[in-house]
């Protein structure tokens, strides 16, 4: 993977999260039973993301208001959500000097508002610029004020130096979605660095009725895969034709896993829409079998294998459930493909088959409780411990392991 990636979450407060430190690699592999806070994770990607393209007042407004969104557990909402991450996105970051971005929401009682509640909000963004010195930008209220910073060699802390620069923002604004339009010269350009990133992100989960059916073709350049595969067709065949090595490859990959499949066709719909959709050639049929008949499972594993293969992915992608509708032996294919995906995009991925997480790697796992107050633990055990569990078990496979209880979390 390219050294440009997310490098650690930390979220305060955000539905089930109520305080969640997770290190990110290149593949991470959320374990769990049922409602104990996976998707949670995924759904603070899905909220920046959703930030940047419409702003905080709105990204809180279609997910009904920030007690929605804050920490559910308790006898009254938390009056602070928080979210923050490491990244080495811009030019000059790196491991030890990581860009830092922060966000925080805050609610205050206020009789005077309908809801009762006013909220406020406040971010900082860190990053390195050249050796030895960095930038900081504090947003709060209605100012955003820049600040050039320097290493303190003795603390080995950030701290502030030099001039201050004061620009001005709308009152609950976010800065992720207003800064990098404002003030490139004064950091705005790495913000949008990490905004574009942040943006990207994908949280994927094949929709099988929408991909099952026809769609119509782009007709120009190369097209993304939708979050929920709904253009599969139209990607796949775009794939054929600009990525001839790769569809060669997802074909190979599909007939592998798929019995009796002999390969995947496309069919015109025909009229002034040109609608595609994806045939099967399967063995000792007459006839070729429309997308519309496969099977559940068939349609997740093309969508999974076209997301793998996907030659311009994002920078992070996430997954629902992987193992959703799957044959077990499909899934060592997979994590196979997955990991070598792993060189265009980070992943993370969310599960609660212990047939998939036999195939994982103790860096790779992280367990996901949850308390009896409703807060999620994740991770439930760190890494460290996970491998001396395994090396005293004798090499049993992990999702044995998780199953028996042994590294918490079990069904």
């Amino acid at each position: 993977m390219t050294d440009r990636r997310l490098l650690h979450l930390d979220v305060e407060n955000f539905r089930s999260l109520r305080d969640v430190s997770l290190p990110l690699g290149d593949l991470t592999v959320l374990v769990g039973s049922n409602g104990v806070g996976k998707s949670n994770v995924l759904k603070v990607f899905s909220f920046l993301a959703d930030i940047i393209r419409n702003d905080l007042s709105p990204a809180l407004d279609v997910r009904g208001g920030f007690d929605e969104v804050a920490f559910w557990g308790g006898s009254k909402p938390p009056t602070l959500l928080r979210i923050g991450l490491q990244a080495t996105w811009t030019s000059n970051a790196s491991v030890k000097a990581p860009d830092e971005y922060q966000l925080s929401i805050k609610r205050t009682a206020d009789q005077r508002e309908p809801s009762g509640y006013r909220l406020s909000r406040q971010e900082s963004f860190t990053f390195k610029r050249t050796k030895g010195r960095g930038r900081r930008i504090r947003i709060s209220g209605e100012n955003a004020m820049v600040t050039d910073t320097e290493l303190n060699s003795t603390t080995q802390s950030i701290e502030d130096s030099g001039e201050r620069r004061s620009i001005g923002i709308r009152k609950l604004s976010s800065g992720l979605s207003t800064l990098p339009r404002l003030a490139r010269s004064e950091g705005g350009a790495e913000l949008g660095t990490v905004a574009d990133h942040l943006s990207s992100f994908r949280v994927f989960d094949v929709d099988v009725v929408a991909a099952r059916l026809p769609v119509r073709e782009s007709g120009h350049g190369f097209a993304q895969l939708s979050q929920d595969a709904g253009n599969l067709a139209d990607f796949m065949m775009m794939l054929q034709q600009y990525h001839p090595d790769s569809w060669a490859q997802l074909v190979e990959d599909a007939k592998a896993v798929l019995p009796g499949l002999q390969d995947i066709v496309f069919a015109s719909q025909g009229g002034a829409s040109r609608d595609v959709t994806i045939e099967l050639q399967e063995t000792g049929l007459r006839r070729l079998t429309p997308l519309a008949d496969a099977s559940f499972g068939t349609v997740r594993l093309l969508g999974l294998l076209a997301l793998f293969h996907d030659p311009d992915p994002p920078a992070l992608t996430c997954i629902e459930e992987i193992d959703h509708g799957l044959h077990p032996q499909a899934l060592e294919l997979l994590v196979e493909r997955l990991r070598e995906a792993t060189s265009r995009s980070q992943y993370i991925v969310a599960t609660h088959s212990p047939a998939l997480v036999d195939r994982l790697r103790p860096e790779e796992f992280v367990v996901c409780e949850r308390d009896e107050r409703g807060a999620s633990l994740i991770p439930a055990i760190d890494t460290e411990r996970v491998r001396r569990i395994v090396a005293a078990s004798e090499g049993l496979p992990l999702g044995e392991l998780w199953f028996a209880g042994a590294l918490g979390g079990s069904l």
